[in-house]
């Protein structure tokens, strides 16, 4: 694939992990227990997948700018973010009282990973 291509779905990525996330922290507001067990399910199976997608497609598209044998600080910052979103369907299952500061922040946190990734400030 060409370097595009892996940036298309890097950012389609993306945007669906933030789709299962913010539809874990709404049904995680949701106060009928039904309605939780199979939206939880979709939630971490799209989660799971996005994540997967992610790792693939950035580590992809590192390989084609030729900066895998060394990667920069921006790359490490990224993966931290990375194992952040993978770790963060725990909190919004156990802590509830997390979830309104989380729907801000997840986004901002997407942000930021896409500024590391377009400026590479180092």
């Amino acid at each position: 694939m060409d370097l595009l291509t892996y940036k298309t779905l890097h950012a389609f990525s993306a945007l669906l992990l933030l789709f299962s996330l913010g539809g874990l922290v709404l049904r995680a507001l949701e106060a009928d227990p039904e309605a939780k067990t199979s939206a939880r399910k979709l939630g971490v199976v799209t989660h799971g997948i996005a994540l997967l997608l992610l790792l693939v497609t950035g580590f992809g598209a590192l390989a084609k700018l030729g900066i895998m044998a060394n990667l920069p600080g921006w790359v490490w910052a990224k993966i931290v973010i990375w194992l952040f979103f993978g770790a963060i369907v725990t909190l919004i299952h156990r802590k509830p009282a997390l979830l309104k500061p989380l729907w801000i922040l997840l986004p901002v946190l997407a942000g930021v990973s896409a500024w590391l990734a377009l400026y590479k400030p180092f």
